[in-house]
């Protein structure tokens, strides 16, 4: 079955329906290829495609997977299906007749219950009632699916497929369902868009935060002894977050800003209130048992935040107020969905939150917007979209406070005279939300920036404040997170510069290169004045020759390499070399720092 979620916002253009054939095609070819494999879902995705086969195990009893040559025929076999023309052809079916059509597939099985019954779908998502049951065929191949599909396999570029890569993945993203393995590829209109779009992906390759960060020596994780999705921070990697974090805190506490801190767990009385383990227990981890009282990690800090602002009376002159916290939370993700720092289970969020008057909102929302857009641009984003996401059918709060809020939202994405969309219905059931997307070097686009309304929470937790007549009234509550989460910002941060980051974020910024043994000293009293003026400087005083040395501080991506030979130690000089292999020449000690401090105040790349 390979049709999107019904909550898509994907349209059926040409891509898609290219794409969604092309799986179709693909699956015909494995089974071919394989007539005892049995088939999975196979949708089309951003920019391709893929499709999950379990081939069952061989002999020695271990999983088998599909190899290089497999691919090469496979691709092969696609290309005559394509030739022979062969129609798309939709029929509706009952659930016998699928479960016939289907009997030796067993993945096809579960997905024909799950629908019938009115459980859930392809994607494990849950529908109400039995839907429509339909198939597509082409030639010899037979697929439930909901389509749609190109009018007949000649419509799919023969020269604008391919076949990319193969990748395990859990049934349904249950790591206690069967490991399948997945074909990856991507299908476009023409040779010409096939190329530009493999170039981009080589690109995309060379900038993956998984690779960078560990030739950067940034983070890893370790999946055998700590577990998956859970960072470590290396000193440099460590660094870069503190440099991150501070100028945030400060833009924060320059903004009227509080901080706080709060626990990391907490009793189920909280989350019960909260509503959290009614709507959001799958994502939470198990109990903690701690003298007869259950506690659940934090899978937000909301309920926290709100206990604060509850800890105390509170006048309209309190308001508004803004308490921000950078904390950890711990959320369950399957293992098959975990992906590098983007996709984590304990991450920490620039969270904060904001209680306010209701006269009071549009400002606010004024304020955390222009305030979002600003830190965003300071770290090198400036091409920015929005989404405004409205009232779903099932939600709380009054209509008026819907329409409010939705006009405030509105009001504030279009001053800013950015790109934005509406998403109708597609806003929590507790309030209506702005979803900010950067797009990096490579033209990606990234959800960072979330700005959130909350009628649910001050109701359940019977939030109030005293205004001016002495009467008690219910605050406006506004969850936002700018960067989203440390870990996956810094992960589309690695992405968006390839590693080469501005020199004020840079973990090493320079490194110093004695020639020779006889100028350690120097290289070391050249080191000492330029940590002394805030620089963060290394000293390479190894056996190796210079050009090697060039050579890693090169691949290590620093921005500057200070050459120390005979003769600038003699003048009390050093002979300046950028990254980009750039030479500089000599100047005086001083003169560089003055350079290097103006390339950090300007958040130069080098």
């Amino acid at each position: 079955m390979s049709s999107p979620s019904r909550g898509d916002h994907q349209q059926y253009d040409e891509y898609y329906k290219i794409r969604h054939s092309a799986a179709h095609v693909m699956a015909q070819a494995v089974l071919e290829r394989f007539p005892e494999a049995k088939i999975a879902i196979g949708p089309p995705i951003k920019d391709g495609f893929y499709y999950d086969f379990d081939l069952g195990r061989d002999t020695d009893g271990n999983l088998r997977t599909f190899t290089p040559e497999d691919l090469e025929a496979i691709e092969k076999r696609m290309r005559q299906i394509i030739a022979g023309r062969h129609p798309f052809i939709k029929r509706v079916v009952s659930a016998e007749e699928a479960r016939a059509l289907f009997a030796d597939q067993p993945y096809k099985l579960e997905l024909i219950d799950g629908l019938a019954a009115g459980g859930t779908d392809e994607y494990g998502e849950k529908i109400e009632g039995a839907v429509e049951i339909s198939t597509y065929r082409h030639d010899t191949f037979e697929d439930l699916c909901r389509g749609p599909h190109v009018e007949h396999t000649g419509q799919i570029p023969a020269d604008g497929f391919k076949l990319l890569q193969v990748a395990g993945a859990y049934w349904r993203g249950d790591e206690r369902r069967p490991m399948l393995q997945r074909i990856y590829g991507t299908a476009w209109k023409n040779r010409k868009e096939l190329e530009a779009y493999l170039r981009r992906l080589e690109e995309a390759r060379q900038r993956d935060h998984r690779r960078l960060g560990k030739e950067l020596d940034l983070f890893s994780t370790n999946h055998e002894m700590i577990g998956g999705g859970l960072i470590l921070w290396h000193p440099k990697g460590a660094l870069m977050r503190h440099l991150i974090e501070e100028h945030s805190k400060k833009m924060h506490l320059d903004g009227g800003y509080q901080f706080v801190y709060t626990p990391h767990i907490g009793r189920s009385v909280l989350w019960e209130t909260s509503g959290h383990l009614s709507f959001y227990r799958e994502s939470m981890y198990a109990p903690i048992e701690i003298e007869g009282q259950q506690y659940y990690l934090k899978p937000m800090n909301c309920p926290f935040h709100v206990h604060i602002y509850k800890s105390n009376v509170r006048s309209y002159r309190d308001l508004p107020m803004r308490l921000a916290e950078w904390g950890t939370v711990y959320r369950f993700e399957r293992s098959g969905t975990l992906h590098g720092l983007t996709r984590v289970r304990g991450f920490t969020q620039d969270d904060a939150h904001l209680f306010c008057a209701p006269e009071q909102m549009p400002a606010e929302i004024d304020k955390v917007l222009a305030f979002s857009l600003s830190l965003l641009r300071d770290f090198g984003f400036e091409q920015f979209a929005m989404y405004l996401s409205t009232r779903p059918p099932k939600r709380v709060g009054e209509e008026e406070k819907w329409d409010a809020a939705e006009a405030a939202l509105l009001a504030a994405i279009q001053r800013t005279g950015l790109p934005y969309d509406i998403h109708e219905g597609d806003g929590a059931f507790y309030g209506p939300k702005i979803d900010i997307y950067v797009t990096d070097a490579l033209e990606r686009p990234w959800q960072l920036s979330t700005i959130q309304f909350d009628f649910n929470l001050p109701e359940r937790f019977d939030l109030t404040y005293i205004g001016p007549d002495g009467a008690q009234h219910r605050p406006y509550m506004i969850h936002r997170a700018l960067l989203g989460s440390i870990e996956r910002f810094f992960g589309v941060l690695i992405e968006h510069y390839g590693g080469i980051f501005p020199v004020w974020l840079t973990p090493v910024q320079v490194q110093v290169i004695p020639i020779t043994a006889e100028q350690n000293e120097y290289a070391h009293q050249v080191a000492a004045h330029l940590k002394a003026a805030g620089l963060r400087v290394v000293v390479d005083d190894g056996d190796d020759r210079m050009n090697a040395k060039i050579r890693h501080a090169q691949l290590q991506k620093i921005p500057y390499m200070l050459v120390l030979g005979g003769q600038e130690m003699a003048a009390g000089t050093v002979n300046v070399r950028l990254r980009t292999g750039e030479r500089v020449g000599a100047m005086t000690v001083e003169a560089f720092i003055a350079r290097a401090q103006a390339d950090i105040a300007r958040r130069v790349v080098i």
